[in-house]
């Protein structure tokens, strides 16, 4: 459905994309993931026909976005980082408008403007001029602009942006609700809006992407090895050497012992290549010895461990200076 192919653009002397490449079938929601000024809102503008690439390709359901701008225009939504939004109009004023501009009229744009009004949640704010919203409305006033020609893709750079925890959760819903209906790209700097919405990110960073795939692939990659949280209770001193006597395991760490815990429990981190069955053999040792298991499972890493340590290894990678 979006096919990024190689992409490279800069501004003055920054490299601020570097061949950039990432693919996204039908139907399927992408989060896009990088620090502040990494390259995602400009990845974004290229996608949707508003910056062209100094180099590289992007096709939009198999349309080139610089040989059919106007095409691809017609089958994205677009929600920018800053909302194009005119003040002295009203929400009903304003879709309304939105909508006509893209080819609704009658029957059909009051049945567009009455879903995008109530998925949105402006109904209390309909009436209201634009410039009088809160910020959160006029978010999602934003939102529903991009949503009013019922789009088959939607672009949204940080949607949540603005917006309170009720809100956010609202906006979430509607993002999850439209899967598989809609080819969803959206961009964030805020990790937790991520997990809730889909589990396939693209990582970026310094211009250049440094990750795609799956949120458990990815973790696993930033981790290195498996992990894995073993606690026993009332076991004997010799727990530590039985567990490092494991085929495969490469270290033992402690994290609590009978002396300070008041519920006599021994508990470890225990880590191994992910290939071998850690937990399997773990199970099996503490059956042998007789020892009473409370915990046994894996310790994969948060999305932000995640993103952190990906992160990190790119540093001094990325983004160059144009001679």
């Amino acid at each position: 459905m979006i096919e990024v192919q190689g992409i490279t653009k800069s501004f003055g002397t920054t490299l601020a994309l570097d061949d950039v490449s990432f693919r996204i079938d039908k139907g399927e929601i992408l989060g896009f993931l990088g620090p502040n000024g990494a390259g995602k809102s400009t990845t974004m503008k290229i996608i949707t026909t508003f910056l062209a690439p100094d180099a590289g390709t992007v096709k939009v359901d198999g349309i080139d976005v610089l040989e059919q701008p106007l095409a691809v225009r017609g089958r994205i939504g677009y929600l920018p980082e800053n909302v194009p939004l005119y003040p002295d109009m009203n929400v009903e004023e304003y879709l309304s408008f939105v909508g006509q501009a893209r080819g609704l009229d009658g029957a059909r744009l009051k049945e567009r403007l009455d879903w995008c009004v109530e998925a949105c949640g402006l109904v209390t704010e309909f009436k209201k001029p634009i410039g009088d919203l809160s910020k959160g409305y006029k978010q999602r006033t934003g939102l529903a602009q991009a949503l009013i020609h019922d789009p088959d893709i939607l672009i949204l750079d940080e949607p949540t942006s603005g917006l309170d925890p009720l809100q956010i959760l609202g906006i979430r819903e509607l993002i999850k609700s439209l899967a598989g209906q809609k080819t969803i790209i959206f961009s964030t700097h805020i990790l937790q809006e991520v997990g809730p919405v889909t589990d396939r990110v693209v990582i970026i960073n310094e211009g250049g992407i440094i990750a795609d795939g799956h949120l458990d692939e990815l973790a696993r990659d930033a981790m290195g090895d498996d992990r894995v949280i073993l606690a026993v209770r009332n076991a004997p001193g010799s727990v530590e050497e039985a567990l490092r006597g494991v085929p495969g395991v490469t270290a033992v760490k402690v994290l609590a012992s009978p002396g300070l815990d008041s519920t006599g429990t021994s508990r470890f981190e225990i880590r191994g290549p992910f290939d071998q069955d850690l937990i399997g053999q773990l199970d099996r040792l503490c059956k042998e010895h007789g020892w009473e298991l409370t915990e046994l499972r894996e310790a994969m890493f948060s999305l932000e461990d995640t993103f952190i340590e990906l992160t990190r290894r790119s540093l001094g990678h990325g983004r160059k200076e144009v001679a």
